[in-house]
């Protein structure tokens, strides 16, 4: 179905350091007292305001599975999808009045989904001529006043993020994204809107937007020596004071940033992950957070500021557009100045609603567009392939993803000074629940097996330190004494640590004895069938999130890179499968690991 090239829609006027937007004069709703007079003297002025927050929607428009082919469903019935998130924001829209509300989202919006990959790479905006992108269109239908970056927006390099920053009709703020060069913000840090009261002085609302600094490690080749990210708390400190003595009466903070005071990228850089919950406590002058990046529910958390010892309300909704943060604000006029009397937090559920028409209809022809690209079929399986076993079994399914990396990177490196080296590949089993059916498997197929936009990346690595590796990521299965019962439900995850932290290293042989204390459980590491030489080079092929230093692994960030590219590693699979036009474990799959207890094998 063709495409309609001109749903395009003009971004708002960003002058200088961030956005101004004054609101038109306007009568209050039912919430904003005016001045009533009683006995015993006049009483405050008042005035209600909500702001409305969405975060890591990751390219969700449709409540729509594109990896099965069907609408989403998942155990805890959740929905997905701006379409369902514009009908609530329409319904507080409705409940509050519209000219006492704000829309916000804290990031994560142009990458995730095939749809969002599709107009990234197959049918790209940044060509001439192409198409605006689905996420812009929804979100400007929607009406969303301010969006945080978020550090999955530098995925596909700054022309794709530029671009669609064109196509926004709302600033995109990122405070401590600055250019390298000048240390001056390369995007808005604030935006900053006016609402007026009846019978008083208007209220003014300042959006501070912040960025995760990981971005510097995981998407380096995108932004090295382009941009920097420093620290959270350091450019809210900066950048809270200026805001309030430009007579900001409400601030509020969009954060991509989680609220666990945690890191992913161990020591590399001098700056914290999850630092909202810091950003609260530590910089006076804020009023709340919207929370991003972490992906988990907080409806409401109060902070207490330790300068001030006042509290500081964070929320952070669902992703995928499963839920709709509401921040409510009183605020109260005295002694010439209005001040937030206080702010309640909840979030509203997406399942609760229908889709919004206007916004499925308006994104028909990009979704159908989709669903067909998807669904084009590159080869056949000769048996069923799944990941349902393969966060403690070696799964053929993983096998694929290891064996095309080490195709790809031995092409690549043929001919060069590094060609004898044996080539390792590192995989992780993303997600439980992927599978490739027997008989014709489909781009979606594949795409479900790697749901991430990771490119492929070659290290320099010795056998000491694959050794270090292996020992790392064993650490991600919970001790368990030899004779006790194993609950694989309750074997993985130790630390909470997500499932892809955890790697599978192939070429190697190698024992996990869950039995061991973690540091001390790869047991029989060999090459070729003899004991692995820790001096021994390997080219190890590894995805670039993990070569960036996500999860802290050792000695695989500071390795030297050999070779990388920007090809997608799910492309690469497609390729592979297309070009072989069967997919035949005999081909691929092979045992390089096993859990143990003391030598006896767990399964």
């Amino acid at each position: 179905m063709p495409l309609n090239r001109r749903k395009f829609l003009k971004k708002s006027a960003v002058t200088g350091a961030g956005v101004a937007l004054a609101g038109a004069a306007v009568a209050p709703s039912a919430q904003a007292a005016e001045a009533v007079v009683a006995k015993g003297g006049r009483k405050p002025k008042r005035y209600s305001l909500t702001v409305m927050g969405t975060t890591d929607l990751h390219g969700h428009v449709f409540n729509w599975d594109y990896f099965k082919d069907a609408e989403y469903k998942d155990s805890a019935g959740n929905a997905q999808g701006l379409a369902r998130i514009s009908t609530l924001v329409n319904a507080v829209r409705k409940e509050k009045g519209r000219c006492n509300t704000l829309l916000l989202d804290a990031g994560d919006t142009i990458q995730g989904t095939p749809l969002t990959y599709y107009y990234a790479k197959v049918d790209p905006i940044t060509a001439k001529g192409g198409p605006v992108h689905p996420m812009a269109q929804a979100m400007n239908a929607i009406g969303y006043d301010a969006v945080a970056l978020g550090n999955h927006e530098f995925n596909y390099g700054i022309e794709t993020l530029r671009k669609f920053e064109s196509q926004c009709r709302f600033p995109l703020l990122g405070a401590n994204a600055l250019d390298a060069k000048t240390l001056k913000p390369a995007f808005p840090p604030y935006f900053m809107k006016t609402f007026h009261v009846k019978g008083a002085p208007p209220v003014k609302v300042a959006v501070l937007g912040l960025t995760n600094p990981g971005i510097a490690i995981w998407d380096k080749a995108y932004v090295q020596g382009k941009l920097t990210f420093p620290g959270l708390e350091e450019q809210a400190a900066k950048w809270v004071p200026k805001l309030r003595s430009m007579g900001a009466d409400v601030v509020v903070v969009s954060a991509h940033s989680g609220s666990s005071g945690t890191s992913s990228y161990g020591d590399q850089l001098p700056y914290v992950e999850n630092s909202a919950g810091l950003v609260a406590q530590q910089v006076p002058g804020i009023d709340a957070i919207l929370v991003g990046h972490a992906h988990v529910e907080i409806p409401e958390l109060k902070v207490t500021n330790t300068k001030t010892g006042k509290t500081v309300v964070l929320s952070e909704p669902l992703a995928y557009a499963e839920r709709l943060s509401l921040f409510d604000f009183e605020l109260v006029f005295e002694k010439g100045r209005w001040t937030v009397e206080s702010v309640a937090a909840s979030v509203r559920n997406s399942n609760s609603v229908a889709d919004d028409p206007k916004i499925t209809k308006l994104l028909k022809d990009e979704h159908d567009v989709v669903v067909a690209y998807v669904n084009q079929v590159v080869g056949t399986a000769t048996e069923t392939l799944t990941t349902v076993e393969a966060r403690y079994k070696d799964a053929p399914i993983i096998d694929l993803i290891t064996k095309v990396q080490e195709d790809v990177v031995k092409a690549a490196l043929a001919g060069t000074e590094y060609a004898s080296l044996p080539v390792l590949s590192q995989a992780s089993p993303f997600s439980r629940t992927s599978e490739i059916p027997a008989g014709d498997v489909t781009i979606r197929d594949l795409s479900s097996l790697y749901v991430y936009d990771n490119t492929l990346v070659a290290k320099l690595m010795t056998g000491a330190q694959v050794r270090a590796y292996l020992e790392y990521s064993a650490q991600y299965f919970v001790q368990t004494a030899v004779g006790a019962a194993v609950d694989v439900e309750k074997l993985t995850n130790a630390g909470n640590r997500p499932d892809y932290n955890y790697d599978y290293v192939s070429g190697l042989a190698y024992d996990i004895d869950i039995a061991q204390a973690a540091g001390s459980r790869i047991k029989n590491l060999s090459y070729n069938g003899v004991a692995l030489d820790d001096a021994q080079q390997f080219v190890f092929a590894v995805n670039n999130y993990r070569a960036n230093g996500g999860g802290a692994f050792p000695h695989v960030a500071s390795a030297k890179e050999l070779w990388a590219e920007s090809t997608e590693i799910r492309t690469r699979i497609a390729e592979w499968v297309t070009a072989k036009g069967s997919l035949d474990p005999k081909e691929f799959a092979s045992v390089d690991w096993k859990l143990t207890r003391e030598g006896t094998p767990v399964f």
